[in-house]
């Protein structure tokens, strides 16, 4: 569909300039999704969500990308039509103006918590995963990563993935927060889940994060330290982009278990069951750092506002929130 409709820039502009339409087009790049899953995500009515995901598929930034039956109803599944390198292009035109920051990669209640709070600075987040969001900021269409990588070679997050991605370049590597990441179940824990391990040996259903999320690198090597064939584990396969997709599959009964971050698992009336404490940090290419709206992001990100803001959330620590590290290529 979205292939054939030819619109200018001007009608694209002119439909993500409402930060509604942003926001959903963003969801919809880091994976498709239905109007009621939307819906759930931003915690609004599928009539309100499908307003606005119209627009978009008017202008040719969305299209109907999948149609699935599901028993007796039909699910419809949107998705991006737009590359982040022509968002990011749409969202921040070439026009002297130095006034946004675009952020790709992993998903974060505390991230998306300070982004909405600033003012004076248009923060454009992108979930797609701790790894391709990286990889878009080593191509240059982003100003900044946000990820949680654990290399258990290194027993270290982020900067051993830095260090290969950016071999050539000077980055600097921010700490956003550290927070807990566990296993979210339903209430009462009807499998007890306390570990990786229960997964396998309980069969349990599995709703799973994309490929390159740091939350699916984390729990892959959890999998290959106890020599867990992941082909048998049930739900395996499936790829949500964010906590709050994972935690609604558990919430909706379709999956047993996922694993993410305790602020998801409440918001979805689920059970946390903590397993790791990880750094989430935040990467930004040395010669960018001075950038007028960056520096800006960072500064805020040092106050005591953004500190109790963050500190707030359940599973978060921000006693290292803007500690930096400086990589050299």
């Amino acid at each position: 569909m979205a292939g054939t409709i030819r619109m200018n820039r001007d009608d694209q502009l002119e439909a993500v300039g409402d930060a509604t339409r942003r926001a959903l087009l963003c969801r919809l790049m880091a994976a498709p999704a239905t109007l009621s899953q939307l819906g759930t995500m931003f915690g609004k009515h599928p009539a309100w969500i499908r307003h606005h995901v119209m627009r978009l598929v008017e202008v040719g930034l969305v299209e109907l990308g999948e149609v699935r039956q599901v028993r007796n109803y039909t699910e419809k599944y949107y998705r991006a039509t737009a590359s982040a390198f022509e968002v990011h292009l749409l969202l921040a035109p070439d026009d002297g103006a130095d006034r946004s920051v675009t952020v790709v990669g992993s998903n974060d209640s505390a991230l998306e918590a300070f982004a909405g709070s600033l003012s004076g600075i248009t923060v454009v987040p992108v979930s797609i995963g701790s790894l391709d969001g990286l990889i878009a900021l080593r191509q240059g269409l982003a100003d900044i990563a946000a990820c949680h990588l654990f290399d258990s070679r290194e027993s270290e997050y982020n900067i051993p993935y830095v260090r290969h991605l950016f071999a050539d370049r000077e980055v600097v590597v921010i700490t956003l927060v550290h927070r807990e990441q566990g296993v979210m179940v339903p209430s009462g824990n009807p499998l007890g889940i306390a570990r990786i391990a229960d997964i396998v040996e309980r069969g349990a259903r599995l709703a799973n994060r994309n490929p390159g999320s740091g939350t699916r690198v984390w729990l892959d090597g959890e999998f290959r330290a106890i020599g867990a064939d992941r082909e048998v584990i049930p739900g395996y396969d499936s790829a949500f982009a964010t906590h709050a997709a994972v935690a609604q599959e558990v919430a909706a009964g379709r999956a047993d278990v996922a694993l993410g971050i305790k602020t998801a698992a409440e918001a979805a009336g689920l059970e946390f069951v903590p397993l790791t404490r990880e750094r989430f940090d935040l990467v930004v290419p040395a010669d960018r750092i001075a950038q007028a709206s960056i520096e800006a992001f960072i500064d805020e990100l040092e106050t005591k506002r953004a500190r109790q803001m963050m500190g707030a959330l359940s599973g978060y620590d921000v006693s290292h929130t803007g500690d930096e590290v400086s990589v050299a290529g």
